[in-house]
């Protein structure tokens, strides 16, 4: 039999780690605690904390804001898992210098601090200007839809919704008649418990739609008509993606093409990209002079979108601004002759 070196899951080692030697140069980690450090001004967030005679002492803002982003920066967006981070991963832990904050901390600092910290976007911009990291020669704009934290079965018109109540009311009726008559004869006791259990699951998601119905009213889509709204998240909405339909929200970004550093950012609950260009090209505007990259940007840099931007409105108001612009016609294969019988190899 083969000779294996020894090994026990019995045995001690202490390994001494140096925190501010595992945040290496050039890594996005150790930009993050130098910008934050050295760069950022967060009087802001001092400003709200008043412990200087009573009550426990509190967590640095700049920690917290360096595990939050350096988590984004990862995928990791739930208040627990950030927590759990700050455990098991040692770069999180040189960053947070092992004080490991709790969830509930986490959660209560973006929830009292998103105001400021979208306010720290522009400051970041300011930033990566001054060190040549945005090139102002063209910013791409771009949709990516992402799903929500609620189920499309919660979505619907005021009308599809209280019609969803009624057979939700069916099939409590249903079972309580049929609760009735087991009553009455021998029956399975642990059926009787899962059909109880039924009714008031049922009930509960009645009462779910009723609550919400008093309370709100339809949404109004770009056609003037009632759209589907969302009990759980009434901001988010249905939208197709190549992988089928989810309720979620449409990610839209402008980005430098130099760097790909994002300038501009927004979530919206449709998929109606076009309609959000003006707002866009505003939103633009607005934290490139607030980041002092340039009075009137549009005198600098080229806009570039996909034909999911491209409408006759949009197009007089890029017109009418004198921004240079190179966007997708959504209409180009109606008026390309190498596209005239596309259609009868259309699924039907």
């Amino acid at each position: 039999m083969g000779r294996f070196k020894y090994y026990s899951y019995e045995q001690t080692v202490i390994l001494p780690i140096n925190f501010s030697k595992q945040i290496l140069p050039g890594t996005f980690e150790h930009t993050l605690h130098n910008l934050i450090d050295n760069k950022l001004d967060l009087k802001v967030f001092y400003e709200k904390i008043h412990n200087d005679e009573t009550g426990a002492p509190a967590y640095d803002p700049a920690i917290l804001l360096k595990i939050i982003l350096f988590a984004y920066s990862r995928g990791i967006i739930s208040s627990r898992d950030i927590e759990k981070l700050c455990r098991e991963n040692v770069v999180c832990m040189a960053l947070s210098a092992d004080t490991s904050p709790h969830f509930t901390t986490i959660a209560d600092f973006i929830s009292s601090c998103d105001k400021e910290l979208i306010n720290l976007f522009t400051k970041v911009l300011s930033v990566c200007y001054t060190q040549n990291l945005i090139g102002k020669n063209m910013f791409a704009i771009d949709g990516c839809k992402i799903s929500s934290n609620c189920s499309k079965e919660w979505s619907g018109t005021k009308i599809e919704l209280l019609k969803k109540a009624g057979k939700i009311e069916k099939a409590i009726s249903y079972l309580v008649k049929k609760h009735k008559e087991a009553d009455k004869n021998k029956y399975n006791k642990s059926q009787m418990k899962k059909e109880k259990e039924s009714i008031v699951n049922l009930k509960s998601k009645a009462d779910k739609i009723y609550k919400w119905l008093d309370s709100n009213d339809d949404k109004i889509g770009a056609q003037k008509k009632p759209i589907k709204s969302n009990i759980t998240d009434n901001e988010s909405a249905k939208m197709s993606t190549s992988h089928g339909v989810i309720q979620g929200y449409n990610g839209i970004a402008a980005v430098d093409d130099k760097h790909q550093v994002i300038v501009w950012g927004e979530a919206f609950g449709d998929s109606n990209e076009s309609g959000h260009l003006p707002e866009i090209l505003e939103g633009v505007d607005k934290n490139c002079k607030e980041s002092k990259l340039a009075d009137n940007i549009y005198d600098e840099v080229i806009i570039t979108a996909d034909s999911g931007f491209h409408n006759e409105k949009n197009m007089k108001m890029i017109d009418t601004n004198g921004i240079t612009a190179f966007i997708a016609d959504n209409q180009f294969r109606k008026r390309d002759v190498r596209f005239s019988d596309a259609g009868r190899y259309k699924k039907k």
